[in-house]
């Protein structure tokens, strides 16, 4: 489509929606009023007001994870993307693919080195795989169709296109047509008879991420694992892992690093699908960054940005194992139903009992969900996302992207106080959207991972002031006020038996529910 009338604004819109960009997560400026203007008067794209960016770009993120397509983000100059960096960092981490629309100043008032004048190109490129600056109107429509086509190579990535206001008024835009997604990556064929000669025995691991991770390819690593006797392990973290019971169970290669040397200790030879070679979150002082033993012999037949379905397929077809039974399939298994005050042990178990069939499950409680997995790996089917990039903030605004994305499932969101906090906007926005989501707030009044950490990096005794920087209890937070005044219906729960019926309660609920659960 070209119409000498239409402005570089309204050819990227029409642009966007022609490549299959249905969303867009906001937070406008002036600088972006021709783009907001386009999004009023023309139909198909569900615009999503967000009122911190970190908000939008983390919703981008979950939004991706589920849908299997991008979203946009529409973002106000440089400080606007420096706010939506660090869920960027995590949804770049994820492999998750997003297309941000960063307004940029008319070329004539860069010149004047305006306050919010930055450098929008350097403040993207560390978050991002692509980045370009549209030069003009009539250049707008095929700019926004390549960055929707450099967000979708595999496994996903970060395209950032910057819109100059002028370009964004100016008339001469045109739409652009969609272009064809890229396909993946090709696997390593040549070294597929070293990875079935690697799986064999009990110091064989095959270790997936990506999505190597979907049901179907879990039940064709079952099948191998079956058939050859190796051991299946992910990453820590996965942008999207399929769970439950009649599904294949994985375990995660654990966060504490003491914990992931003894787990990664028996294995000698070790295959990547998906993932990489597992290494500590961060360095600690006499132990080591890498998590394998000595002289491990480690493969990567297919990287994140291959196809890992065929890396699967071709290595079931190798070890002969099409027609074996898969191991480690979960079977429907549920803990007792828990009573009395809450522990991390008791909060698992009514998590576990509660999980909806087909539901979401958006999980940024590294310290208080490590004993989630163990106890839900029976609970009905359902899918569990991770914080991929460990910049916390993440848990809220990626159930957000995934409620938009899939309003038909329901969405729990399982975080701490502290993470809450980086993003606690979010609450307004599920509101404003009446999102299907139940959140439950893990209040324990400090940063409770970091007070372990101060041990890992050997400080074996803190102070009152290191203990103070640590804690989140004076003014204490009080999550239902704070849910209440952004519309969202909240509880505070101590107790297991209040915990289900809250749980039953949000779950039950067509929009929002907050429940804060003190520890």
């Amino acid at each position: 489509m070209t119409d000498t009338k239409m402005n570089g604004a309204e050819s990227l819109v029409h642009t966007l929606l022609a490549n299959d960009v249905e969303v867009c997560f906001t937070n406008p400026g002036t600088s972006e009023m021709h783009f907001v203007a386009a999004l009023d008067h023309i139909p198909g794209m569900r615009s999503i007001l967000a009122l911190q960016e970190g908000v939008a770009t983390g919703a981008a993120d979950g939004y991706y994870r589920m849908a299997g397509k991008p979203a946009s983000t529409l973002l106000h100059l440089g400080p606007g993307l420096a706010n939506g960096v660090s869920n960027l960092h995590n949804a770049k981490k994820a492999g998750s693919g997003v297309v941000n629309i960063i307004g940029e100043h008319a070329s004539s008032h860069i010149e004047l080195d305006a306050p919010l004048t930055s450098d929008i190109e350097g403040i993207a490129r560390p978050v991002s795989h692509w980045v370009r600056t549209s030069p003009s109107a009539e250049t707008v429509g095929k700019d926004a169709a390549e960055a929707v086509q450099a967000a979708m190579v595999a496994p996903g990535q970060i395209a950032s296109l910057i819109l100059p206001s002028d370009t964004a008024w100016n008339e001469g835009g045109k739409v652009h047509p969609a272009l064809a997604a890229p396909a993946p990556n090709p696997f390593d064929d040549d070294l597929l008879d070293q990875a079935v000669d690697a799986l064999g025995g009990p110091e064989s691991l095959l270790l997936l991420g990506g999505s190597a991770l979907t049901e179907e390819n879990l039940e064709r690593a079952g099948r191998i694992a079956a058939k050859t006797g190796c051991k299946l392990l992910s990453e820590w973290s996965n942008a999207r892992l399929e769970r439950g019971a009649g599904r294949v169970v994985i375990g995660r290669v654990p966060y504490p690093i003491d914990i992931a040397l003894d787990v990664l200790k028996p294995f000698q030879r070790i295959v990547l699908i998906g993932a990489r070679a597992p290494i500590g979150f961060f360095a600690y002082p006499g132990k080591p960054a890498i998590l394998t033993r000595d002289g491990a012999e480690i493969l990567t037949l297919a990287d994140a940005s291959a196809d890992l379905t065929g890396a699967l397929v071709a290595l079931t077809d190798a070890t002969e194992a099409t027609q074996t039974p898969p191991a480690h399939v979960a079977q429907p298994d549920l803990p007792e139903r828990p009573t009395g005050p809450i522990s991390l042990d008791t909060l698992a178990a009514v998590i576990a009992r509660a999980i909806p069939e087909d539901s979401i499950i958006v999980d940024e409680s590294v310290t208080t969900g490590r004993a989630f997995f163990p106890v839900t790996k029976g609970a009905p089917k359902h899918t569990w996302l991770n914080n991929c990039g460990g910049s916390i903030g993440y848990g809220m605004p990626a159930a957000i992207g995934a409620a938009v994305a899939c309003p038909e499932r329901k969405v729990m969101s399982l975080t701490g106080d502290g993470s809450a906090m980086y993003t606690v906007q979010s609450l307004w926005t599920m509101a404003r959207e009446n999102l299907d989501i139940t959140v439950l707030i893990f209040a324990n009044r400090s940063y409770q991972i970091l007070r372990g950490e101060l041990t890992n990096v050997g400080v074996g005794n803190p102070g009152p002031r290191a203990i103070d920087m640590l804690s989140l209890d004076r003014p204490a937070l009080d999550w239902v006020q704070m849910a209440g005044s952004m519309g969202v219906e909240a509880c505070r729960v101590d107790q297991c038996e209040a915990l289900e019926a809250a749980i039953e309660t949000g779950l039950s609920t067509s929009g929002p529910y907050l429940i804060q659960i003190d520890l």
